[in-house]
């Protein structure tokens, strides 16, 4: 197998045609004690007494000389298992007699080594055909889920499969496959490399049995693969063309775990173009690659097109079936017909359909006309109203079954999606076109009306009708995907929101991106173009708990962002959240790294590092995403930006996601400088101001323990007397206060309240563990089981202060927040400055604003890490990739004088901004005399913010050089200005950023000076000071 030439003329980079000698690519090995073993396999065979003894010889001898099955099955396998093989040939032939058709020869054998060594599957193959009965239906599925799947870099295996030669009788055409799997065996140590290039040496990876059997030119072509499965994160694939024959050798190479059910999924693949493969391997490496070789070959005196086109159709495609082998879409080709491209579509439009067809409608907005929804009693019936109408519209199952029954109608809606984004070959590209092109152009395009009608029309039934619409306006509103790009590890789609009824999502999205991988799906949205928020994985516990997930992604995810929104008020960026949804079982980690990968293809410029073909861009635009950790990522932004920068990402990796560890990568971490706990030591230390209290005299109730970022931090920065801690290890409570002194030592080594000192309790003081069952308190209460205690515990204590620092969204909600007072109504607190995100509810924080408790909400108290994050996403802007690990990057794990400098410009600004929005929203609050909760001043006040932004990022203001330099002297840190230079970083920051960053800093330092109230003559006034030195 010895190459040639290098590309033929007539194919681009990506078509790149080798030619390859008509030579094996393995050696076949020659079993010198065959003949011996036949003797053997006789005797056995004649022993068992089932086959007449005068038929022996020749059932034996047509199995070892006519079916040609390679010599790997008679070397591995003994005597007594081959004559069992043989007597079952044998009796199948029987029975397929009794039937009066040899057609119906069914043989199926195999062994799997109960050691898990391998295993051996021998089966009755008709050449091209995907079997739906019977032991070929399942056998490549099975070795996919028993091995291939479950294959790690210390334990893998490697898969050779050969078709056998001659027919299995003399009235039957169909053929054996033999399939031969083997548990990889790794030299240790490894050879020693003979590359002086620091890349990886393929000889220095290999299983000993592939080394052996490998031709040099295999190992060649396998290295080069090699390479460039390391340097990516999706799939590399070449074609070779075997000289003197119309056979094409498929070499595939990419990550192991990348993909599951991927071997199975291309038989059916390359099926589907009428292609039969000879001879199949799967090598896998102890550096995590694997390599599939399919030598393929048209099937004789077929119709299909000819393998010269439907070989690239089957590499392009391939990479549609890596991210989605199990799309039951095309599993069920046999029926609809679908090419894979079409079954892709299909099924990333059941997605869409699942999440924007469970629309609520004109009814439920009437009834939400005529409710209070300010009213807990009436917010909860229409939220239940709202998740029946979620439950029962329409299911996964049910809009499976519109697209089955509607074959041609969803080829149509393909062909209007793939007019507008199938990329078009450039000026220099002399490539054929690919046969999915071809039909393109052989199925008569219609115009989305033209195809609305055709709907509508063929279509009476109103739901079904209502689905297939779906269809069309997923196609309307995506903007780019990198559907077509053949190096891609899960689907991603930029889709413009305005699809979005307004009703149910008042406050509309600036931009969508919708990811569809094998093994979970995710959005990410946000509301202005430039935006930042946090990248969530959301587990489920069980199948129940998914459906319910996958039911409120969407919902949950534009939740999110909007809160992120309001608390986003004075920064730059605007709100926006990602949210990732994994299948029962999938690893979350693996979810994040091909949900980043999806997004970054429609981030960088095409053609670029990864990408070899240029995809459509409606949008026209460059795009910025700031990502930051949330919950199941905190430990995945260093990966994250890594990532952006291999993939090419070079001006921008650094900024694209923030809680990076600062050793390695210059972040800036919340919990380390306690950035997020800074803001609500402001709300706390305000309310002390302004009634005049003494800190060592309050009594406090904090949730969120000594372990966690907001709790030690709010431990170490306060003095004040806490008589309850409450975290995920238990309770820990004393009326006169705990000893602060053992508190502090927790919380200076981040460890919960179960490791605390009992000695350091007072006689009526106590902990109670989660673990922890039928514990009597001081007061001779018995607790029975201490996580029911604990969880509730926080509507057990009474202070002057609240101050909730960790603990489940919704803890407190409409129907549990009357246990918040006593029995004469009087709340347990007379403060709360809620630390951790959605504590408390709206409607619970209104409650208990009527009953005179102080309330700041979280959008406003702990804004801090937001503020952190975003001055870390200028850092990353505004510096070189060399200045930024110069400054940035820790040198002998310390930071630099730029670092540490920069770290307290940041808890400066921090304290700064979350002092005046506390100062505005009290000042408001006394203005009214108490007419309106803080709680409400807090959301219009950050309503406010937003809509003054938006209008500045689009004013004349920012044309005014002198204001706009103004500002951004200000709005930047001053250790960032004065390394960098003010000129040199308004020539280095984006645009929209620049925009972004000016209209934040006015918005919100004209808005907490002069007050939510202030008039068109204050912000002349404001303005016209902005020049100013």
């Amino acid at each position: 197998m010895t190459l040639l030439n290098g590309h033929d003329s007539g194919a681009n980079a990506e078509e790149s045609l080798q030619r390859v000698r008509n030579l094996p690519g393995y050696t076949t090995p020659i079993f010198n004690g065959k003949d011996e073993q036949r003797a053997k396999v006789k005797v056995d065979v004649t022993a068992k007494g089932f086959i007449p003894r005068e038929l022996v010889e020749n059932e034996v001898d047509w199995f070892y000389f006519q079916l040609g099955i390679d010599d790997t099955y008679f070397q591995n396998e003994s005597p007594s298992v081959i004559s069992d093989h043989i007597i079952a040939l044998f009796g199948a032939k029987i029975v397929a007699f009794t039937k009066h058709d040899f057609n119906k020869l069914v043989i199926d054998l195999e062994k799997i080594d109960e050691n898990g060594n391998g295993a051996t599957f021998i089966h009755t193959s008709f050449p091209g055909l995907t079997s739906t009965e019977g032991p070929g239906a399942t056998c490549e599925s099975r070795i996919d889920s028993l091995y291939l799947d479950k294959s790690t870099p210390s334990e893998c295996y490697r898969l050779e499969t050969y078709r056998s030669i001659g027919s299995m009788s003399a009235t039957a055409a169909n053929q054996l496959r033999c399939y031969f799997i083997t548990k990889c065996n790794f030299p240790s140590p490894p050879p020693s490399s003979t590359r002086t290039d620091g890349r990886t040496d393929i000889r220095t990876v290999s299983d000993t049995a592939f080394l052996e059997r490998a031709s040099p030119h295999t190992l060649r072509v396998y290295q080069k693969i090699m390479w460039q499965a390391e340097s990516r994160y999706g799939p590399v694939m070449e074609v070779y063309e075997v000289e003197g024959t119309r056979e094409r050798r498929l070499v595939i190479g990419y990550r192991m775990g990348g993909t599951s059910r991927f071997f199975s999924a291309l038989s059916h693949l390359y099926h589907f173009y009428k292609l039969y493969s000879a001879r199949k391997y799967v090598e896998q490496f102890s550096n995590g690659i694997t390599i599939i070789s399919l030598d393929l070959n048209p099937m004789p005196n077929s119709i299909a097109a000819p393998i010269e086109h439907s070989i690239f159709q089957v590499m392009k495609e391939a990479s549609l079936l890596y991210c989605l082998p199990d799309n039951p879409f095309f599993r069920d080709s046999v029926n609809s017909g679908h090419a894979v491209q079409e079954a892709t579509y299909a099924y990333c439009g059941c997605v869409f359909a699942q999440h924007f067809c469970n629309r609520l409608g004109p009814a439920y907005h009437h009834l939400r006309n005529i409710l209070d929804e300010s009213n807990p009693s009436h917010a909860e019936v229409l939220n239940d109203i709202k998740r029946r109408f979620r439950e029962e519209t329409f299911t996964r199952d049910s809009i499976a079954q519109v697209i089955h029954a509607h074959s041609e109608i969803i080829r149509l809606l393909y062909v209007n999606f793939a007019m507008v984004h199938y990329p078009a070959a450039d000026q220099t590209s002399r490539l054929r076109p690919t046969l999915s092109y071809q039909r393109l152009h052989t199925t008569q395009p219609l115009s989305d009306s033209e195809l609305h009608d055709k709907i509508r029309r063929a279509v009476p039934n109103k739901q079904d009708l209502q689905v297939l619409e779906s269809f069309l306006i997923f196609n309307k509103h995506v903007l780019k995907t990198n559907f077509y790009q053949p190096t891609k590890v899960a689907l991603s789609f930029r889709l413009a929101p305005n699809f979005l009824p307004q009703g149910e999502y008042p406050t509309p999205l600036f931009g969508m991106f919708l990811v569809i991988g094998n093994e979970f799906r995710g959005f990410h949205i946000r509301f202005r173009d430039v935006a930042r928020g946090g990248i969530r994985i959301v587990m489920s516990r069980n199948e129940e708990n998914y459906t319910i997930n996958k039911r409120m992604l969407f919902d949950e995810n534009y939740g999110l962002a909007a809160t992120q929104s309001l608390k986003n008020k004075d920064i730059p960026e605007g709100g926006a959240k990602g949210t990732i949804l994994p299948s029962l079982g999938a690893p979350p980690r693996r979810c994040f790294e091909k949900y980043i990968d999806a997004i970054i293809d429609l981030l960088i410029p095409s053609p670029s590092s990864g990408i070899k073909e240029r995809h459509v861009d409606l949008y026209g635009k460059q795009e910025l995403l700031f990502f930051g950790p949330d919950e199941g990522t905190a430990d995945m932004m260093d990966w994250a930006a890594l990532h952006a920068r291999d993939r090419g990402a070079e001006t921008w990796w650094k900024t694209f996601t923030t809680g990076k560890s600062a050793e390695l990568l210059g972040g800036v971490p919340h919990d380390t400088y306690g950035m997020t706990s800074l803001s609500i030591r402001q709300y706390v230390l305000g309310i002390y101001k302004q009634y005049a209290l003494r800190e060592t005299d309050i009594t406090k109730v904090q949730t969120g323990g000594p372990d966690g970022d907001l709790g030690s931090n709010e431990i170490l920065l306060s003095s004040d007397k806490t008589v309850a801690v409450i975290d995920g290890s238990g309770v820990l409570a004393d009326p006169g206060g705990i000893n602060r002194k053992e508190l502090v030592r927790l919380a200076k080594l981040r460890l919960p309240v179960s490791h605390f000192d009992k000695t350091k309790l007072t006689k009526d003081g106590y902990l109670v563990k989660i673990e922890e069952q039928d514990v009597k308190l001081p007061s001779g209460e018995v607790v029975l089981d201490g996580n029911d205690f604990r969880n509730g515990a926080h509507f057990r204590f009474k202070a002057d202060l609240f101050v909730p620092c960790g603990g489940r969204p919704e803890a407190v909600n409409v129907s549990n927040v009357a246990a918040l007072t006593d029995t004469e109504g009087k709340p347990h607190f007379k403060y709360i400055v809620e630390g951790a995100n959605l504590f408390f509810t709206q409607q619970a924080r209104l409650h208990l604003e009527k009953r005179r408790v102080v309330v700041f909400k979280d959008s406003s108290a702990n804004k801090g890490g937001v503020t952190s994050s975003s001055l870390e996403v200028l850092a990353g802007l505004a510096l070189t990739t060399q200045e930024y690990l110069d400054l940035m990057v820790f040198k002998d794990g310390k930071p630099s004088d730029f670092y540490r400098n920069y770290v307290k410009d940041i808890q400066a600004k921090i304290a700064e901004n979350s002092a005046a929005e506390f100062h505005c929203i009290w000042q408001e609050h006394a203005r009214l005399q108490g007419a309106k909760p803080r709680t409400q001043i807090s959301d219009e006040l950050s309503i406010m913010l937003n809509d003054l932004h938006t209008k500045l990022e689009h004013s004349e203001l920012f044309k005014d050089i002198p204001s706009r330099k103004g500002v951004m002297r200000r709005a930047i840190p001053n250790t960032l200005v004065q390394q960098v230079g003010l000129d040199v970083l308004l020539e280095r920051l984006p645009e929209p950023y620049q925009r972004a960053l000016f209209s934040s800093w006015v918005s919100s330092h004209f808005i907490y000076k002069y007050g939510v109230n202030s008039s068109t003559i204050d912000f002349f006034h404001f303005a016209r000071d902005l020049s100013r030195e």
